[in-house]
């Protein structure tokens, strides 16, 4: 029914006649290569948490895609993600233990004053990825790491190749960019967690220093060490950019929603997951069977390639009561945005915060924006816009 590696014209721009299309005829649904698409909440929720017989492994699917030994393959088979225990364990324990609610409450502020400076700086006519959707998480997650301001340049172009290669089919120029990405990115780190080792930074603040001193049970290895930096830049930067992105082109759409929030700005929280929930920056997410498996009455081999369409489960009418309903005060809400289990996303509760302060103190200074227009990213695992030309200072609706 549906090829991922030979999308319909029209599915980068909207795959959710297509989403709910599975869900009704085709929840699980084979792919030529053999592996399985899955799009039913039930499905994706027992998977996300059954790591006996769902595996987070991607050595096996990721040789031929990358080529074993290249700078992609080692990345994205190094990196917190696509790993299980022990690596898993160890590594996620160390980044939980720097983003502890009092950990967090300590860069509110920072994160108010940086979304604030971006807002009296924007332009009459901005682009609201550029100027501010992306500018956000990249001094986010730069604080974090506690990399000079005058080095963070290059981390976004680095985070959207190394990111884009995990599209379900690549070209030969994606590739190139993508493992050019990689050395880039570790030449920098090398360079710079010599200098943290040097001067080491307080590890209650500089998660950088935390993972370089690792904890109780051990340190990680270099390549470990610089992989998974890696990979708190890409996690924290694209996913943040499209929450926000996609929340203001949401508001934007549905301006019945949008007055609600201005009036009842107490309901951002609950705004924010159903932003998550309707435009999930990441609509694909991967396990592979560790045995054999019956998944909705077909039996499926070990060592399969499943693909977890998050984008179809959170439209699921059997979870979500009128799915395709944008609805800033929905409750419960039970979306799959940050994945579930021991997987779910380490840096959630920091995303939150990063789409509520951005998205309500946008909304209090400019309540009237108009979007003029707005480019997909062109992304099927990933979704958000490349650009949204908006103006600042609109007519109310």
């Amino acid at each position: 029914m549906l090829d991922l590696t030979r999308l319909p014209p029209d599915f980068i721009e909207n795959p959710f006649g297509y989403y709910d299309r599975l869900l009704r005829e085709a929840p699980v649904c084979p792919q030529p290569d053999g592996s399985i698409l899955l799009s039913r909440h039930a499905d994706l929720s027992m998977i996300y948490r059954d790591v006996k017989r769902f595996i987070s492994d991607k050595k096996a699917a990721f040789a031929p895609k990358f080529g074993a030994g290249s700078p992609l393959f080692e990345h994205h088979t190094t990196s917190l993600v696509f790993n299980d225990p022990p690596l898993h364990t160890r590594v996620r324990r160390i980044m939980t233990s720097a983003l502890t609610p009092r950990a967090l409450a300590r860069m509110e502020p920072g994160l108010i004053s940086t979304v604030d400076t971006l807002l009296d700086e924007l332009p009459d006519t901005p682009d609201l990825i550029e100027d501010f959707a992306a500018s956000i998480p990249i001094q986010v997650i730069g604080n974090l790491l506690d990399i000079p301001f005058n080095e963070r340049g290059p981390l976004r172009d680095w985070s959207l190749a190394i990111l884009g290669a995990l599209e379900p089919s690549l070209t030969d120029a994606q590739l190139h960019r993508g493992n050019a990405a990689v050395v880039e990115f570790k030449s920098y780190l090398q360079d710079l967690i010599a200098r943290r080792r040097a001067h080491p930074g307080d590890p209650d603040t500089d998660v950088l220093t935390r993972l370089i001193q690792g904890d109780a049970a051990g340190q990680l290895s270099e390549i470990e060490l610089i992989q998974n930096c890696i990979f708190i830049l890409n996690a924290g930067h694209e996913t943040t950019t499209n929450l926000i992105g996609n929340g203001l082109a949401l508001l934007y759409d549905h301006p019945d929603q949008r007055a609600a929030l201005l009036s009842e700005p107490g309901l951002i929280d609950t705004a924010v997951e159903e932003i998550l929930r309707l435009r999930s920056p990441n609509q694909f997410g991967n396990r592979e069977t560790a045995e054999m498996v019956v998944l909705g009455g077909r039996q499926i081999a070990k060592g399969t390639n499943l693909h977890l369409c998050i984008g179809a489960a959170n439209r699921d009418p059997a979870v979500f009561d009128d799915p395709e309903r944008f609805d800033i005060a929905r409750t419960p809400n039970r979306h799959l945005a940050f994945a579930a289990g021991p997987h779910v996303c380490v840096g959630l509760t920091l995303a939150r915060m990063e789409g509520r302060i951005a998205l309500s103190r946008f909304l209090a200074r400019y309540p009237d924006y108009e979007i003029l227009l707005r480019t997909h990213g062109g992304r099927t695992r990933f979704r958000g816009y490349a650009s949204v030309t908006a103006r600042r200072d609109g007519h109310r609706e």
